[in-house]
């Protein structure tokens, strides 16, 4: 997993295609708005919001990346496609925070150590649809074992990235957003072959 050929491949797969990846982060999140808004008004509408609503947006943009990095070209379409698989991101996400929280609970370090063993499930479940909650977070430990701590150096790498987000107001987030996701998806790809063998279930579509 090298770090700089992931960023450099990242900045060439996103190139022409800024404006529609933008697009669907916007349209993403203006949902998650008006669905936020709705849900304000029931009791407990924010965690409904949170833990049933944001799994399957989150599943959606990975698929729009994982098809992004293979060459092919994100379509706004793609923005709800995680709704396909709604049931199994709530669990893999659920989960995931619950395990996250129990070892939180033996010091904040061990909980850290472990929300990066866990990262790569929903990449592993956006590649295969109604996989086992549990098998996409056991996958996850597996494949980033040994590159927890490349996997932190890397988070550590866009700090000056959120920076210049935040010193424009978010507007270098139109950029910086999709260099980050397709960096990310670079690093699953990277660790997936060490381990697993990708037998996608979801197509990706290409031109």
């Amino acid at each position: 997993m090298n770090r700089t050929e992931l960023k450099a491949a990242a900045k060439e797969q996103i190139k022409g295609k800024i404006g529609i990846l933008f697009l669907i982060s916007l349209i993403i999140f203006l949902f998650s708005l008006v669905v936020s808004v709705i849900l304000n008004f029931i009791p407990f509408g924010g965690i409904v919001m949170s833990v049933i609503i944001t799994p399957a947006l989150t599943i959606s943009l990975i698929r729009v990346y994982l098809n992004v990095v293979k060459g092919g070209y994100p379509k706004a379409g793609g923005c709800f496609s995680g709704f396909d698989d709604f049931w199994s991101a709530f669990k893999v996400t659920f989960l995931v925070g619950l395990f996250t929280f129990l070892w939180s609970l033996l010091f904040i370090i061990p909980g850290i150590i472990k929300s990066f063993s866990y990262s790569m499930s929903l990449y592993i479940l956006a590649e295969n649809k109604g996989k086992p909650a549990l098998e996409c977070i056991n996958e996850s430990k597996a494949m980033t074992e040994g590159h927890k701590m490349d996997l932190f150096v890397l988070g550590l790498s866009f700090i000056g990235w959120a920076l210049l987000c935040t010193i424009t107001f978010g507007i270098a987030y139109i950029w910086v957003g999709p260099y980050m996701q397709a960096t990310y998806t670079n690093a699953y790809n990277s660790l997936k072959p060490v381990t697993i063998e990708a037998q996608p279930t979801v197509e990706v579509e290409e031109d």
